[in-house]
């Protein structure tokens, strides 16, 4: 059996994946949360329950040590944990910048650590890191949240080279416009972190009613069943991809970025969020 470690399953997309991984008899998923009752009705899917605080040293070794004291090793690790921190870059508090960076860079950083010593023991792994199409292009009062996850491409890319040799597997995850509760989260980060008499409150008015409006349009927003999906692909799949782009809607804007380049996508973006 192929023992799966997912991180952030209480909501969204990591709940999807549970429950769309817990159906196949050749895993078995462990479904990991920072309490375990957010999750308790995971269980009736076969999963197994985990408590799991990406941003907590002790308890992301007590989570590794039980799937490797269970199976020998984590053979698939799916680091889905992560949240949206939205706000004008000068506005929004360093505080904030780092949480967002705890849980979203470091904590995946520091989980893939404490799984790789037991995959290069079994010479064989495979570590799939939830990225966003924020990671590949950028939208205004986004950018912590997409700074995080261009780190997370990088980190990926790096380790994709590094743990090739010890028959360790990377693919990346990018989701367009997927709604869960990352929007809500988003849309009220980007209240909270600007001043609504400042110089950007223009901006802040046009982002959340252009993020509210684009969630809600079922052109560009896909439900988080179809990441699930995808993730499946990766985690089964012989010879994974390097990436994985998520909806249609997701691949037209990251391929228009890089075709067209920063002025004209700076140009789009002028137009909508003016």
């Amino acid at each position: 059996m192929t023992a799966v470690l997912i991180t952030g399953t209480s909501s969204g997309i990591g709940r999807a994946t549970v429950r769309r991984l817990a159906r196949r008899p050749d895993l078995t998923v462990y479904a990991t949360a920072r309490k375990v009752d957010a999750i308790a009705d995971l269980a009736d899917t076969g999963a197994r329950l985990l408590p799991l605080d990406v941003t907590d040293e002790a308890s992301m070794r007590a989570a590794v040590a039980a799937v490797e004291a269970a199976h020998g090793q984590v053979d698939v690790l799916v680091n889905n944990a992560g949240y949206g921190e939205y706000g004008p870059v000068e506005e929004t508090p360093m505080e904030r910048v780092r949480a967002q960076f705890e849980t979203n860079v470091f904590g995946l950083a520091r989980l893939t650590q404490l799984v790789l010593p037991g995959m290069r023991r079994a010479g064989r792994g495979r570590i799939v890191n939830v990225s966003s199409m924020g990671g590949r292009l950028v939208f205004p009062g986004g950018g912590y949240y997409h700074a995080s996850k261009y780190a997370v491409e990088a980190l990926s890319d790096a380790l994709r080279q590094e743990v090739r040799p010890f028959g360790v597997d990377v693919a990346i995850i990018e989701p367009g416009l997927i709604r869960t509760g990352f929007g809500a989260v988003a849309a009220s980060s980007l209240g909270a972190g600007a001043d609504p008499t400042g110089p950007y409150h223009r901006m802040v008015a046009a982002v959340d009613a252009s993020m509210a409006k684009s969630y809600r349009n079922p052109l560009l927003a896909a439900p988080p069943e179809a990441v699930a999906r995808v993730i499946e692909r990766s985690v089964v799949a012989r010879r994974p991809r390097t990436r994985y782009l998520v909806t249609a809607a997701a691949w037209a804007m990251v391929h228009t970025r890089r075709l067209l380049g920063a002025r004209f996508f700076d140009a789009v973006n002028r137009l909508q969020f003016r």
